[in-house]
């Protein structure tokens, strides 16, 4: 074979390599953009669940499950079929009007042609304020006539994931200036959220016939170790106390104990319950100073109007 016959085939290999290259390489583009575009597709599905949830439709967020698909819940029951996921979202929505979902994808795999998985968190929150659940999901999808539908869901509880701004949430209502004004006592307190959003602080400043009585400052927090909302306060008298609050239905009981300026311990009860935005009782039960029961009381707080302008 001569020299010139050898660079001509060397060549033509050359040409024939470069050829298949370029082809492989186009294809496999070809096939990347499908997969991110059937990616955004499925990523869409949870979008439309967010909205369809958020607006409280069972029947939209039934749509985007398969006829035959299966959804296991948090709680481990199965539902099974499309009419029966309307009915568990129906029921849902019914008692809890005004719910709302975020869904954070954590990743998006279109492991083959029309078929993918998307896992992620969700966080679950009411209109009343109680406090938001989270759960982690897989979705797997499959893409029929042309849409992406959901045929398998699994939720499973994620409540350790809750940051401590999401433990207090349910108390932001509180957020604001309040007033209580008894005949001859006015309490004002001013609540906010510290810089970090991870405590609520509550300033109290207590006058009695207009004199200054007692100032108390509060930190609120999540007790990690109890994991229980905690309470924290001190007195300008030197007194200083600690509480664990609980949600009970629309209202929050605080179990209480103090150390008194003069060393005696204290306790009591403490029940907060919103009538409004705008106001709330506080009431106080087994109350008791060193070793002497004190009577119970009842309160109506109202949120103090803004300043007029100047």
């Amino acid at each position: 074979m001569s020299r010139i016959t050898v660079s001509a085939l060397a060549a033509l290999i050359a040409a024939s390599w470069a050829t298949f290259a370029t082809g492989q390489e186009a294809a496999t583009a070809a096939s990347a953009s499908a997969a991110s575009a059937d990616e955004q597709a499925v990523r869409q599905v949870t979008q439309k669940f967010v909205k369809a949830f958020n607006a409280g439709s069972a029947e939209n967020v039934a749509t985007l499950f398969s006829g035959e698909a299966e959804l296991i819940d948090d709680a481990g029951d199965v539902h099974k079929g499309n009419a029966a996921i309307k009915d568990l979202f129906g029921r849902f929505f019914e008692k809890f009007p005004g719910a709302t979902s975020t869904m954070t994808p954590d990743a998006v795999r279109v492991v083959s042609p029309g078929l993918a998985i998307e896992e992620g968190r969700r966080v679950v929150s009411t209109k009343d304020d109680r406090s938001p659940a989270a759960m982690r999901y897989t979705l797997v999808m499959s893409k029929q006539h042309g849409q992406w539908k959901i045929v398998s869901g699994h939720e499973v509880d994620d409540d350790d994931s809750l940051s401590p701004h999401d433990r207090l949430r349910p108390l932001a209502w509180l957020v604001g200036d309040w007033v209580d004004e008894g005949s001859d006592a006015v309490v004002q307190m001013s609540c906010k959220w510290s810089e970090d959003k991870n405590y609520l602080l509550i300033d109290f400043n207590a006058k009695i016939q207009g004199k200054p009585a007692l100032k108390s400052s509060q930190r609120i927090g999540w007790d990690p170790l109890n994991e229980k909302i905690k309470s924290w306060v001190f007195d300008s008298d030197g007194g200083h106390g600690e509480g664990i609050w609980c949600q009970v239905e629309n209202h929050w009981v605080i179990k209480s104990t103090a150390v008194l300026p003069d060393g005696q311990t204290g306790s009591a009860t403490i029940v907060l319950e919103p009538q409004d935005k705008d106001s709330y009782l506080m009431k106080g039960f087994d109350r008791i100073r060193g070793k002497t029961a004190e009577p119970d009381f009842e309160v109506k707080i109202v949120r103090r109007p803004p300043a007029p302008a100047k």
